[in-house]
């Protein structure tokens, strides 16, 4: 049980704030798609999920940006999982971490964050308060997308898949909502 949990949830954790996960994304209101202009993928620390969700959000021709919540501003993606990421077509070489401090949020920004706290965390920075805040994974129907930092490999790939899905998903919607 142990290395298939792993592989698909990251850790017990990760499966325990999955599970919790599902009554909190029931208070998040739901996003309202003809307003946005910009995409923003928000993590712990902007060096694996929000890093890849930005970079592919761009690849797909989309304006987008990410932050880190406990970051410092400079640093490269993680290598890990820069190479996975590689191997699913998307390069993090030019990708490097802002924290939370060094945003500058717009007016049309829809705020993605990984995991229901964060969401919480975002809904309480008075620099956010007007801005469309979302947990991403709901586009890939699983809100929970647990931090693959240090973890094994296979579950970097079930994390970085959930969020190919989850943007791509994203993406079409924003566009089908601005062209209806």
């Amino acid at each position: 049980m142990g290395k298939r949990l792993d592989g698909k949830f990251g850790t017990w954790r990760g499966l325990v704030r999955l599970a919790l996960s599902y009554p909190q994304m029931v208070a998040i209101p739901k996003t309202k798609l003809t307003k946005v202009e910009r995409l923003v993928f928000v993590c712990h620390g902007n060096i694996c999920r929000s890093a890849f969700a930005d970079v592919l959000a761009r690849d797909l021709g989309m304006s987008s940006a990410s932050f880190g919540l406990s970051t410092t501003t400079g640093l490269p993606a993680h290598p890990p999982i820069a190479n996975a990421a590689r191997d699913m077509g998307v390069d993090l070489a030019s990708h490097t971490t802002t924290s939370a401090g060094d945003f500058v949020p717009q007016g049309g920004d829809l705020l993605l964050a990984m995991e229901a706290r964060q969401v919480a965390r975002l809904r309480h920075d008075p620099r956010f308060a007007g801005l469309q805040i979302d947990l991403l994974g709901r586009y890939a129907a699983i809100p929970h997308i647990h931090d693959p930092y240090q973890l094994n490999d296979a579950y970097v790939r079930v994390a970085l898949a959930r969020i190919d899905r989850a943007v791509r998903t994203l993406v079409s919607r924003v566009r089908a909502a601005k062209a209806s």
